[in-house]
């Protein structure tokens, strides 16, 4: 009896072999690679975010740098230029305590002094401090205190009706507030339209005295 089926030989038993094991080595290498590549793009990614993060926080450093230089230079001053208020605030006393009548020695004292106390604001002026006297402003807490209320319902609530001592202000920072007092018992000041800035963003004290 003749078999319709051809036997493969050693040979092409040995072929067929070898063709299966390099398929499934190649198999073995690609899934290799995908994993090896998968693992790359990982740490890629990882590393990365790791530089962002790095460079951010170095940008943030970098501004919270600048921003405290610009205030040393600015606020350096503060104790020193506190100090000097009492110089100025004797001056304006001392003009306050002279007599409207003054023979000519009297007036020569008072234009000293008036020059004098001139030449102290510029040199405040100079390194950043202002002087503030509010009168007629809203109430502002953040560069005015409050020593007492006065009943007047011709200007709008909470508005600075007398200035007892003028404030300074230095940058955007009170050096030392106005000493004021407020209206009450008028028309609340009506609200802007727009937020009220913030305080690193306005103008200190509107009625900064700029005479000097």
């Amino acid at each position: 009896m003749t078999s319709n089926q051809t036997s493969s030989t050693p040979q092409e038993r040995d072929e067929d072999l070898a063709t299966t094991e390099a398929q499934e080595g190649a198999m073995d290498v690609a899934s290799i690679a995908e994993g090896e590549l998968k693992r790359l793009e990982t740490e890629a990614y990882q590393l990365k975010d790791r530089l962002m993060r790095t460079l951010a926080e170095m940008e943030n450093l970098r501004k919270r740098t600048e921003r405290e230089v610009a205030d040393a230079k600015i606020y350096a001053v503060s104790s020193f230029a506190r100090d000097l208020l009492s110089v100025a605030d004797n001056m304006d006393r001392a003009l306050a305590a002279l007599p409207e009548t003054r023979d000519e020695a009297l007036s020569a004292f008072a234009e000293g002094v008036e020059l004098t106390s001139r030449e102290l604001l510029k040199v405040l002026q100079k390194h950043g401090v202002k002087r503030i006297s509010p009168s007629g402003e809203k109430f502002d807490p953040h560069f005015h205190q409050a020593m007492f209320e006065v009943e007047d319902a011709t200007v709008p609530s909470g508005t600075v009706v007398q200035v007892m001592q003028d404030g300074y202000v230095i940058g955007e920072r009170a050096l030392r507030p106005a000493f004021v007092g407020v209206s009450k018992g008028g028309a609340k000041a009506q609200r802007q339209d727009t937020a009220e800035p913030a305080i690193g963003e306005r103008q200190p004290g509107e009625g900064v005295d700029r005479s000097a």
